[in-house]
């Protein structure tokens, strides 16, 4: 196995990404959009690649010939994330420019420079943002909801474009909602609420919802880097193991040694409040079912998670104490 090249290589999935290549023997070389703090041998240290590299902006014009050179495999995990406060007056166009034209960018150097494979890290929100009768499976219709998933979904096109003109092995893999130790946005959040222990009004929601750990995502990537079966295929991906928002927020909450206080107010009410707040997202993610169906991946790579769900939350439990409540254990 060639050199791994691995953008977005110091964000939440990326360091984890990195430490799974090394540990299954690959050679890593991180991509980041700035160094900041470290010179690039500290950075690799910290990332536990064999170099770092700085791209600066990542958009139709980024440069990538050096970062390229000598690489066999991509994972392209750098992307234009969901923002809380959105500032771009064209938010749309602010996420086609990483998401779309920067990585079309990314995969027609990666062809110049010889390499073989990209896998790319798409999302689950490109087939919608609820499911009703059964899970998402990897040949379900492209429903994206927002502007971010839109990026993402045309991205994904591109890409299948140029692969299909190109001998690059082109690997897609559309997580859900991804959890662990190092988790920011809407799962911080909720841990937050847990530990708070403050009275929430979502004991009636009686959605499921999936999740995959950031070592069982890690751990398909490597497979999806390392696999030859899995040249041309795309993936989806869960831990297995699906829960209501009640049951996570329980679970949780149990796990730093607090009860969880919920009442009941109907779904039909909180969604209204939701309207009238310009929270609809919010509520829309904490009500609605969302499940995966991650069967292809077990059959095709032969993977399955190796850390259940419950281990996956105590881990991150752990390091939410550790990080935010010096190891406190506060039990009501």
């Amino acid at each position: 196995m060639g050199m791994i090249f691995v953008t977005g290589a110091n964000g939440f999935v990326g360091q984890r990404v990195c430490r799974s290549l090394q540990a299954a023997g690959c050679g890593v070389r991180g991509a980041v959009r700035h160094i900041s703090g470290l010179n690039e041998v500290h950075a690799a240290e910290a990332l536990d690649a064999k170099d770092v590299v700085q791209v600066g902006n990542i958009d139709g014009a980024t440069d990538w010939s050096l970062a390229l050179d000598g690489i066999d495999t991509v994972v392209h995990l750098a992307a234009r994330v969901h923002v809380i406060q959105e500032v771009s007056k064209n938010p749309l166009e602010s996420f086609r420019s990483v998401n779309v034209n920067g990585t079309e960018r990314l995969a027609r150097m990666a062809i110049k420079n010889g390499v073989k494979r990209f896998v790319y890290i798409s999302s689950i929100s490109i087939h919608g943002n609820s499911t009703e009768e059964r899970a998402y499976v990897e040949d379900d219709q492209a429903h994206p909801h927002s502007p971010y998933a839109v990026s993402k979904w045309e991205g994904e096109l591109i890409l299948k474009k140029i692969a299909a003109e190109s001998r690059l092995e082109l690997v897609i893999v559309r997580p859900p909602l991804v959890y662990g130790a190092g988790v920011g946005g809407n799962f911080l959040r909720l841990m937050q609420l847990a530990h708070k222990g403050l009275p929430l009004p979502l004991k009636s929601i009686k959605n499921r919802r999936s999740f995959i750990g950031i070592e069982n995502l890690a751990d398909l990537i490597v497979h999806c880097v390392v696999n030859s079966s899995a040249a041309g295929e795309t993936f989806v991906a869960s831990d297995g193991e699906d829960l209501s928002t009640p049951d996570l927020i329980s679970r949780v909450a149990k796990l730093m040694g607090r009860r969880a206080r919920l009442f009941p107010v109907p779904v039909s009410i909180l969604r209204a409040l939701g309207r009238v707040s310009g929270k609809e997202d919010v509520l829309d993610r904490l009500c609605n079912s969302l499940c995966v169906d991650a069967s292809k991946a077990r059959s095709v790579l032969n993977w399955k998670p190796r850390i259940p769900l419950d281990m996956g939350l105590e881990r991150t439990v752990r390091w939410y104490m550790d990080r935010y409540q010096g190891g406190r254990i506060s039990v009501l």
